[in-house]
């Protein structure tokens, strides 16, 4: 797997979901916006998809065994926070509390956890309520 052409591709999509995020469904861009994006994702998965279902099912099978893996896309948030650029002068991201596909983890009974990517670089985060974010897995 192209790791770069990985982190580069999900940030584009980062960076298109933000925009989209940001505009109002009466906005006359939001359409074409929006089918960019299922464009963007539709590529990006038949690159990456296969790698990625790999890890996620790597993550399911030691923190969520019970739950289903769904494809990479749905482990995309809804909107992802820009940090810094790194010396590349790429930037990094991250995520609020709450984004991500939910699962149930023995170890946190009674308590909201989810399963996200982000990219910047490219990786699985694991949430737990509103105080605790654990990477899974990082692509190399």
């Amino acid at each position: 797997m192209n790791v770069e052409k990985l982190n580069d591709d999900f940030a584009a999509i980062a960076e298109k979901i933000n925009e989209l995020d940001d505009m109002d469904y009466s906005d006359e861009r939001y359409d074409d916006l929006e089918e960019e994006l299922h464009d963007l994702e539709d590529a990006f998965i038949e690159e990456f998809g296969s790698e990625l279902e790999e890890a996620i099912a790597l993550v399911h099978d030691e923190f969520c065994p019970d739950n289903d893996v769904l494809l990479p896309i749905a482990y995309f948030a809804k909107n992802y926070i820009r940090l810094q650029r790194d010396k590349d002068g790429k930037y990094g991201y991250d995520v609020e509390f709450g984004e991500g596909v939910p699962v149930e983890v023995d170890d946190f009974p009674n308590q909201e956890v989810k399963l996200v990517l982000v990219p910047g670089p490219t990786r699985l985060l694991v949430t737990v309520g509103e105080n605790a974010k654990q990477e899974a897995w990082r692509a190399k």
